[in-house]
């Protein structure tokens, strides 16, 4: 019986290459990650990675792109500015203590080295991402909330922008407080 899917794949033995990638990359960081160490972890062979994934980076970026689009697609509970709290405090604890931050963090910090991987990871993830983070602020235009000329993508950068900015840069924590003054002063100047 084949208990893979479509591409040869078994989704048990994916997912846990996918976790193993994430919790290794977690204890051992970037340079230290290696596709035997991933194997083992994961209890499959060295060359069933090599078949479905090209590279570490390539595992990573899946392991992030599934979590990304599970853990940050905004709420929508007709209250624009309570869902992009949600939605932005979503956000913070995925880039500053989940896994999949952490992989994001050592994803950007090889791409100020690799310009291809800079370049995938805008493609691949922030295009995604960006989509999403619009997503509540064409509701909040459908609504009325927002002028229907607001301009989604200036509004985009001021909310989450400084989100990326703490993470990355200057590692301050991001407070509830911080988003939700984040928000009003940003829907107060839309």
């Amino acid at each position: 019986m084949h208990r893979g899917n479509r591409h040869g794949r078994s989704e048990q033995a994916r997912l846990a290459v996918l976790q193993a990638a994430d919790d290794l990359l977690v204890e051992n960081g970037f340079a230290r990650l290696t596709i035997e160490g991933i194997a083992q972890r994961a209890g499959v062979a060295k060359q069933t990675i090599y078949r479905w994934w090209p590279s570490k980076t390539d595992i990573l970026f899946e392991a992030f792109a599934t979590d990304a689009a599970e853990e940050l697609t905004p709420p929508d509970t007709g209250d624009t500015a309570r869902d992009l709290i949600t939605h932005l405090s979503a956000l913070a604890r995925f880039l500053t203590v989940s896994h999949a931050g952490a992989v994001f963090r050592a994803l950007t910090a090889e791409g100020q080295h690799d310009p291809a991987l800079a370049a995938r990871l805008r493609e691949e993830h922030l295009t995604a991402q960006r989509v999403r983070d619009r997503q509540l602020l064409q509701r909040a235009v459908q609504r009325g909330e927002l002028p229907a000329d607001a301009d989604l993508d200036t509004t985009v950068d001021r909310l989450v922008g400084p989100l990326y900015y703490r993470a990355l840069i200057t590692g301050q924590e991001i407070t509830t407080e911080f988003i939700t003054e984040l928000v009003h002063a940003t829907l107060n100047g839309a």
